[in-house]
């Protein structure tokens, strides 16, 4: 069976961007679309300054420093500020709850905030106990503080700048740790809207093994740009879409929120990204508004089934596509789920340079990867080769197994959540995904199905339905709920409380009215990436285990 061979042993990221910062110093690094940019020569001077702020205030390395607020190039400087201090990062979405960001801030023991004002002003500091500053990521100034050393800080800082670089500030100047490869860099939570926080450990070392794998494998330059369009505070976007771009010289483009169809194939247009990294849904969703409309004209299937035109046509309807996402992608990578089949045979014959990847948080992010010349349809890749990838099964090629991993890249656990870590991973130290999957005689790996329920969303967003459904079930006359993901849109399943409704002695027009009244109410306590588009209610049970789970796998 082939494998990749061993990957050598990866550069640290830190000392990459130093010398990326040295190389391109005067050339643009990050950038607000219309908006705020830095060259990597600014971007330094950012990082040092921050730097002494912290100091000055008595921040210490292996502080807890949580970095909450839309995609921005202030989030890129904060995080790497933050990162070069030996502080640890706590990102998280900035579409969570206030009460998930208080609750998580305080979880990860966070001493600082960096977030947009607009969050700030719905949170209360004082179920952040542990929080002495909280700083702003539309100027990157602070606007709390328990104490006012940090402010005091900020109000010098011009003046400790100049003392500390008397004769300049330069590229010589700048000095990043690279002895801490095992050292806690990122604590990333993979929820967080209800129930216990999982945040997962990632060290310095991980980050540097999936940028060298990044690097080696899907190479780009500073002659290259790339659209930000992953949120930051999932794994995916940060290092696939920040990290890894930004430390081989590319310029770096942020949209804020989540964008428009017009304004984000408007950034493309001007962009002209090397890349896009999404989701499967979002590429399915072009295709069936943009492709398959076209090709299914009565006229296009007469010349499509016509041999030497149908060549003809269906490489047209790629250049248009490519077109329309600027013209210069040599790669879409797709990851979280599989593409459906019938989209993964029109790519494939309008010759559309896609992949499908594989990966995990708790694998920073990749699993597993394939260039799209290489890529086996229907697969997700073949195992990266920082990581050691195999299938619990005592034939692979035929039987699932659960996908498990060791390697450079794979997270220490759960922080302060001993019970997790001691269930993620086996007795000869490989984590358990939860996935199961087989893998062919070239390597290639198949997702045969997940053991896990999560649900990837539009944007990269991992949707827990244990958590909506627990939204869901405290609704009045709901006794129980399965959420299921139906083309992107997230339906609930319910079966009423008939005693309930009963005993409340309602008509047939207030029972007809409970769904909208439980999708309402459960909103109102749902993050926007996890809104419940419909509710429908099932007249019997649902069919469980003799544990009394739910066997989701039956309701669709």
């Amino acid at each position: 069976m082939y494998k990749r061979p061993e990957a050598p042993k990866a550069e640290h990221f830190l000392s990459k961007l130093q010398k990326s910062m040295a190389t391109w110093w005067n050339e643009l690094a990050l950038c607000d679309y219309h908006g705020q940019q830095y060259t990597f020569g600014e971007l330094a001077r950012k990082i040092e300054r921050i730097h002494i702020a912290f100091e000055e205030a008595g921040i210490k390395k292996g502080d807890k420093i949580t970095l909450c607020g839309k995609n921005s190039a202030n989030w890129a400087v904060s995080f790497l500020s933050i990162s070069t201090y030996e502080a640890v990062v706590v990102p998280l979405l900035a579409d969570f709850l206030p009460e998930a960001v208080e609750r998580l801030t305080d979880h990860s023991d966070s001493v600082v905030l960096f977030t947009d004002p607009e969050l700030f002003q719905k949170l209360d500091v004082k179920k952040m106990p542990q929080l002495r500053y909280v700083v702003s990521l539309a100027d990157l100034m602070p606007i709390w503080g328990s104490d006012e050393g940090l402010i005091k800080a900020y109000t010098k800082i011009d003046k400790s700048f100049k003392e500390k670089f008397p004769k300049g500030f330069d590229a010589s100047k700048v000095n990043y740790p690279t002895d801490n490869d095992k050292d806690l860099a990122v604590i990333n939570y993979t929820s967080g809207s209800t129930g216990n926080p999982k945040g997962v450990m990632l060290r310095y070392e991980c980050f540097s093994a999936t940028i060298d794998f990044g690097q080696r494998f899907i190479p780009c330059s500073n002659a290259d740009s790339i659209v930000s369009m992953l949120p930051m505070g999932h794994i995916y976007g940060l290092t696939y879409e920040f990290l890894y771009p930004l430390i081989s010289g590319v310029t770096v483009y942020y949209l804020g929120k989540t964008p428009s169809p017009s304004l984000l194939l408007k950034a493309m247009q001007e962009v002209k990204p090397y890349i896009v990294i999404t989701v499967p849904l979002v590429l399915e969703k072009v295709y069936k508004a943009s492709i398959k409309p076209v090709l299914s004209k009565w006229y296009m299937k007469i010349l499509t089934a016509i041999p030497g035109i149908s060549g003809i046509i269906y490489k047209k309807v790629g250049e248009k596509l490519r077109s329309a996402f600027g013209g210069s992608v040599r790669e879409f990578i797709m990851g979280g789920a599989a593409l459906n089949p019938e989209v993964e045979r029109c790519f494939r014959k309008i010759r559309l340079p896609y992949t499908v990847g594989y990966g995990m948080t708790e694998a920073a992010p990749l699993l597993a990867y394939e260039h799209p010349w290489d890529y086996a349809p229907g697969s997700c890749g073949k195992a990266v080769d920082c990581a050691d990838v195999r299938i619990d099964s005592e034939d692979p090629e035929n039987v699932a197994g659960e996908i498990q991993a060791k390697g450079a890249n794979i997270c220490s656990g759960y922080y302060k959540y001993p019970e997790a870590d001691s269930a993620v991973f086996t007795s000869d130290g490989y984590l358990h995904t939860g996935d199961l999957g087989t893998i062919d005689a070239n390597g290639n790996i198949f997702i045969r199905g997940r053991s896990k329920s999560m649900i990837l969303g539009a944007n990269g967003q991992n949707i827990y339905p244990e958590e909506v459904e627990a939204a869901v079930n405290q609704r009045q006359f709901v006794a129980e709920s399965v959420v299921v993901d139906r083309a992107g849109k997230l339906v609930a399943l319910v079966y009423l409380d008939a005693d309930g409704i009963k005993n409340a002695g309602l008509d047939e027009e207030a029972i007809s009215d409970i769904p909208e009244q439980v999708r309402r109410g459960a909103n109102r306590h749902l993050p926007p990436y996890s809104q419940l588009t419909k509710v429908e209610v099932v007249l019997q049970p649902f069919e469980k285990t003799p544990k009394m789970s739910i066997k989701r796998f039956l309701y669709k």
